[in-house]
């Protein structure tokens, strides 16, 4: 089985900053199959880590690139990729 990836732009004002990059990690993390986030063309990191992502320094605007591999990855990468694309920084602003 080939590894599903999907392209997607940076939703939140702040970029993919502490909190995003927390809630997305934990998504990753808890979806028990393999996934990576990569900026641009750059090199993939584990996006279960969030010391990974937070090192990508993505911001809003940014596209980046997720790739899932396993049973059910399609469903984890609609998943992700709604958190990706959620300004998160507008939802804590109320």
């Amino acid at each position: 089985m080939t590894a599903l990836t999907r392209t997607v732009r940076i939703g939140s004002s702040h970029g993919l900053h502490a909190r995003p990059a927390k809630i997305f990690a934990q998504a990753a993390k808890e979806s028990g199959i393999s996934v990576t986030i990569a900026k641009d063309s750059g090199k993939p990191v584990n996006a279960a880590s969030i010391l990974g992502i937070i090192a990508l320094a993505l911001d809003h605007g940014d596209y980046v690139t997720l790739s899932a591999d396993g049973e059910g990855a399609e469903g984890v990468l609609d998943t992700l990729t709604e958190l990706i694309t959620t300004d998160h920084d507008q939802e804590s602003a109320g």
